[in-house]
This record gives C-alpha cells, sequence and structure tokens, in this order.
C-alpha cells in the first residue's frame, strides 16, 4: 500500500531531528577564516548581488501568469477571516468566517498568515499596487493588535518555532519590501511574546529526539531581521539555533540526511549558506554544498526529492499504529516509486530549492545551481493545480505510474485539508521568479533563467535594461536587446546549461568569438549602446535518465530542461530508441510524440498535465 505521511507522522516516524539552543553563546563556532565581527552591511565570499523584486518586469508567460493567479487569490481572503485565529488566541472579538483546515488549527495553522504577509510584501515590491500596500497595512494593524506579551499563540502551538519563524519572514518582508518602518517593534514585540516558548537549552545533545519540531531552520529569517536593523538579539538568536552537529557532518563529507524530513533540512541548509554570509564560518559553506550535493543524488529527474513521503532516504520499514500503512524499508528512488505514492512537497520544497540555489549561486557563482534552479521550476512548481480561494492546495508532485494531479485531501482528515503548508509558500515561490532571474555584479549582469522580461539597473550612473524574449524551453534560440541612455561598457554573463551541446550565440548578428562551454557562464564584454541585440541558441536533445542506477530499465524522456511526462491511461510497449526518436509538435502548447508499434504517446511537459493520467518513468 502506497505510503501518506503527514509532516508531523514523518517528524514522528521516519525523522531524526535536532534541538537547538535559545543561548548566545552555546551553540557559535567561528572558523579562522572569519577575520572581523559580524557586521549587517558586509557579507562574506563577495557575493553575486540579488535584483531588487520592482527592477525585473515578467513579460507575459507561464511564471507571470502563476504569479498573478495567486496575487488575486490572497488579495481576494477575507482581511477578519486571516485575522481571526490571531485575536482569538489573544482573546480579542474575532469576526469573520472562519477559514478552516490548517489555518484555524493552533498548533500550525497562522503561520501562514506570515507566509502570506511575506508574499504580499513581495508582490507590492513588484507592482507597486495600491490595493496591495492598502491590505498589507490592515492586516500588519490587524497583527499588532494581536500581539500578546503573554505569547498564547505560541504556548499553543505544537511547534512554536514554525510559527514565530513564518512569522518573522513576514514582518521582516513588510519593512524590506512594504515599507511598514513599525514592522521591526512589532518584531521585537513578537519575540519577546515568543522566546519563552522556543524548544531547547541544549545545542546538539538532544539532535536526534523530535523535541525541537524545525527550530533548526529559525537562523536564516534571524540574520535577516538582524541585517535589517532589528537588533543584535536575532543575530545571537540565529546564531544559537544553528544546527552545527548536523552541518559539521556534512561539512566532513558524511552523508547525514537519510530519514530527515527533507523540506525543513533543506531549508536549514538555507541558514547554513546565510550563517556563512554572515559570519563568514567555512564550515557553513562546505556543509551547504555538500548537503546540496546528498541532496542531488537522490532527487528525482525532476529534479524534486524527499522522496520516502517527505523524508529522505534511505528510510526503515514503517507500519502505522492502525495498521493501514505498512511499508518496506525504502533504500533507492525505485523503491520509492514502487512502495510511496508521495514523491515531492512541491510548493515547499520548491521554495527551499530556489532559496538554497539561489544562495550558492551567489556565493560560487557557479552555473550548475541555475540549473538545477531550472529543473525544479519547469518539472514542479510552474505545473502545480493553482492555489483556491476556499483553500484547496497542490502539495505532492506524484511520480508512479497512473499518477495524476491532486489537491491535498488532508491525508484523510478533513480539518487538515484545506490551506497546508504549500498554501504558504506556493505564493512566495511565484514571486521569487523575480529575483532568481537575474544577479549582478560590478562588471555588470548574470542572466541566470531565460524567462520572458526585462531587468534594469544602474551601470556606472547609466540606466540599463535588459530585455529578454524567446520561447524557450520549447525552443533552442533566447534573444536579448539593450536599451541604454548613452553607450556604456559593461559584461553581460549568460548561463550555459550543461546539457546543452553546440551552444552559440552572436551579437548584432556576429558570431562571438570565444566558445560557449557548456556548464559555465559566457562572458560578452563591450561598449552596450540602444539596440544591441543578442540571440543566444541552446540546442536540447531527447536524453533518457533511469530512476536509479538499481533500475536501469526504468527512464524518463528528457529534452533539454524539460522532463517529457508520458499522458495516457495506459502506456503502450515502447522502446528506447522509439523514444529517442520523438518529434515535437509545437513549440506553443508543448507536446511530442512518440510512434511505437504499438501505438502513439504523447508526451507533455508537467504545466501541460491538467486532470489527465500520466505517467513520469517508462519500462524499457
Amino acid at each position: 500500500m502506497p505510503l501518506k505521511v503527514t509532516r508531523r507522522d514523518v517528524n514522528g516516524a521516519l525523522l531524526l531531528t535536532a534541538v537547538s539552543a535559545l543561548s548566545p553563546a552555546g551553540n557559535t563556532r567561528m572558523s579562522k577564516t572569519a577575520t572581523r565581527a559580524p557586521d549587517p552591511a558586509f557579507e562574506y565570499g563577495d557575493p553575486l548581488q540579488e535584483f531588487c523584486y520592482g527592477d525585473v518586469t515578467l513579460a507575459r508567460c507561464l511564471q507571470q501568469a502563476q504569479f498573478e493567479q495567486v496575487h488575486a487569490i490572497l488579495m481576494g481572503l477575507d482581511d477578519d477571516g486571516l485575522l481571526r485565529p490571531l485575536r482569538m488566541a489573544a482573546g480579542l472579538p474575532a469576526p469573520g468566517r472562519d477559514l478552516g483546515g490548517w489555518y484555524s488549527a493552533p498548533s500550525w495553522g497562522p503561520a501562514t498568515f506570515g507566509q502570506w504577509l511575506s508574499a504580499l510584501s513581495r508582490y507590492f515590491a513588484v507592482t507597486k499596487d495600491r490595493p496591495t500596500i492598502d491590505k498589507i497595512k490592515r492586516l500588519f494593524k490587524g497583527y499588532t493588535e494581536c500581539i500578546d506579551s503573554s505569547g498564547t499563540l505560541y504556548k499553543l502551538a505544537s511547534e512554536s518555532s514554525y510559527v514565530y519563524d513564518k512569522f518573522v519572514c513576514g514582518l521582516v518582508d513588510a519593512f524590506r519590501f512594504a515599507h511598514v518602518s513599525e514592522a521591526l517593534d512589532a518584531l521585537g514585540k513578537s519575540t519577546d511574546a515568543a522566546v519563552r516558548y522556543l524548544p531547547g537549552n541544549v545545542v546538539d545533545e538532544l539532535a536526534r529526539k523530535d523535541e525541537a519540531g524545525e527550530s533548526y531552520t529559525i537562523p536564516e529569517n534571524q540574520f535577516i531581521a538582524w541585517q535589517c536593523g532589528a537588533g543584535s538579539r536575532h543575530l545571537q538568536i540565529g546564531m544559537s539555533y544553528l544546527y552545527n552537529s548536523f552541518f559539521n557532518s556534512l561539512a566532513r563529507g558524511a552523508n547525514d540526511l537519510p530519514g530527515r524530513h527533507a523540506y525543513s533540512h533543506v531549508n536549514s541548509l538555507c541558514s547554513a549558506a546565510k550563517a556563512y554570509l554572515v559570519l563568514g564560518d567555512e564550515m557553513y559553506l562546505e556543509a551547504t554544498i555538500a548537503g546540496f550535493r546528498f541532496v542531488e543524488q537522490q532527487s528525482w529527474v525532476t529534479g524534486g526529492w524527499g522522496a520516502a513521503g517527505e523524508a529522505f532516504l534511505p528510510v526503515p520499514a514503517y507500519k502505522s499504529p492502525d495498521g493501514a500503512v505498512d511499508t518496506p524499508a525504502l533504500t533507492n528512488l525505485g523503491d520509492a516509486l514502487e512502495h510511496v505514492s508521495t514523491h515531492f512537497e512541491t510548493p515547499c520544497g520548491a521554495y527551499a530549492h530556489f532559496k538554497l540555489t539561489r544562495y550558492l549561486l551567489r556565493i560560487t557563482k557557479d552555473p550548475r545551481y541555475g540549473d538545477s534552479m531550472e529543473r525544479v521550476m519547469y518539472n514542479t512548481v510552474l505545473g502545480a493545480l493553482p492555489l483556491n480561494k476556499f483553500g484547496a492546495a497542490f502539495y505532492q508532485s506524484n511520480y508512479h505510474a497512473y499518477a495524476q494531479k491532486l489537491y491535498f485531501d488532508g491525508y484523510g482528515h478533513a480539518i487538515e485539508a484545506e490551506w497546508p503548508c504549500c498554501s504558504g509558500t506556493l505564493p512566495q515561490v511565484a514571486a521569487d521568479y523575480h529575483v532568481s532571474t537575474y544577479f549582478r555584479d560590478d562588471e555588470g549582469v548574470f542572466v541566470n533563467l531565460y524567462i520572458p522580461s526585462t531587468a534594469q539597473w544602474l551601470q556606472d550612473g547609466a540606466k540599463v535594461l535588459l530585455t529578454q524574449s524567446g520561447s524557450y524551453p520549447l525552443a533552442d534560440e533566447v534573444a536579448f536587446e539593450l536599451s541604454v541612455p548613452h553607450p556604456t561598457r559593461f559584461t553581460v554573463r549568460l548561463r550555459i546549461p550543461a546539457w546543452t551541446q553546440s551552444p552559440a550565440a552572436q551579437v548584432n548578428g556576429k558570431k562571438l568569438p570565444q566558445s560557449l562551454l557548456p556548464g559555465t557562464f559566457v562572458s560578452i564584454r563591450r561598449k552596450w549602446k540602444s539596440g544591441d541585440r543578442i540571440t543566444l541558441q541552446l540546442p536540447r536533445r531527447l536524453e533518457l535518465q533511469a530512476v536509479d542506477s538499481q533500475h536501469p530499465d526504468s527512464v524518463a524522456l528528457v529534452c533539454g530542461p524539460l522532463v517529457l511526462f508520458a499522458v495516457a491511461n495506459d502506456i503502450p510497449k515502447v522502446t528506447r530508441a522509439e523514444l529517442l526518436a520523438a518529434k515535437q509538435q509545437s513549440s506553443i502548447f508543448g507536446e511530442w510524440k512518440v510512434m511505437s508499434v504499438n501505438g502513439t504517446l504523447s508526451m507533455r511537459p508537467f504545466w501541460a498535465i491538467k486532470d489527465e493520467t500520466y505517467f513520469t518513468y517508462l519500462s524499457v
């Protein structure tokens, strides 16, 4: 029987989680490479700069459509309904409709309030939309009225650190992106209320007991709060909750992922990356790089991970107390494909994946992290079923035979069906397309994702606009056009994916003199003038990727960054040669046809699948 596991079940039965300390000095270590005291204005490693949300405009594309759809859902949610559980915890009158599901459960629910405040703040930074900032201010005012010095909300929560971390994110983003200056004061009062209920007074001795919820994800947002000026207390909290036993193990080259909750531990790697930028300790960077490498080693062809329900492989055999779930030990992806029906916690996982690869790309300037981000974007989150106003949300991508896209069903418990955790992260990742597409350094711009869009920035005092267009990844070519007030010298760097062969680029119709190497950034430095045009050719090819080395005859068809899913109620027998001879039918809709002696098979990208039955892996 397929294994169905809630986040709580995973924490209780499959996970090895962490308790960290809320002690200013109890869980800190500085390497010899850290040469200065932490400074909010300084980051180690000379990382690439992120663009502001409002400096990137998406054209009509899949990413923009998802951004607009989720924005509209959040704008349509009733303010009183959103504030209701917060007001109830504070003992205030609580009008409005109960949203139900996770949102009304004291143990978790209103955590998504913080994520939605974060997303709305990012949306405002992109759109400068007046109704959006008005809603942010109303929600923020209502939130401040609910801050209870006794911390009742956190006392009620089964995972106080989880709820607190999401509120921190929302308040910090309201300050950074919506310019709500009072948000840092509200953060201080919220921290006063929450701190007594945060778990742990011991650093790593209890690291393998499930007593801390997801407290090991706290540091990232604490460091950001400190950088925003919220005070040194947040630096200390961030340092004290760093999961050093886990990070040290990874940095030494030991794969410490098996059995752990996937999404939360990838989020903890984001905290390690942020710790490196803030503290300069090389151990945290080594742990981040190694941890991501181990994640990739057990990732599906889509880039998704957490194959055993929500846990990293391998996991032991599991039997639920009521006997309804009885699953053998899972040691590889092929095992999970056979025995598990929930393979990637999609919006949550994609959000963490985007953050982690963004950190790693900024620090290392290695384009393979952009390749990985791109793979997850096209093959997972862009195909998520849309969030709806009643709380139905897409939670898990499934890669077994005869799969379908389904809204989260609460694992059979109706009270948990609406507004699950992924309803909080989908709005955030949809906003983050704007800050993941381009990066900057003093010399110019790095193009990471090939999304129809325009980026603007100041280069030596000149306002530069770079506009990209094309039908990629349904076509090989991407085009760029420059607009500058006067000729200006700078560098445009373009990510050349590792999967492409014989890439080529031209500037104003002339081929570049240098070779383009897959797996690198090509650098084009010149004095640019308005109307200059770059065309980039990234030839795609069809490939077959086995689910793992133990199951070489279970393969997925891939074209460039796209996984092609077989859409059918049943699959005719196909050969490797027939799959590799698939023909693309359209550069608009996205469909390939496989002609087999046993029939014709339709293959589509994940976003082009609605309610049809699909197969990710085929037997050959």
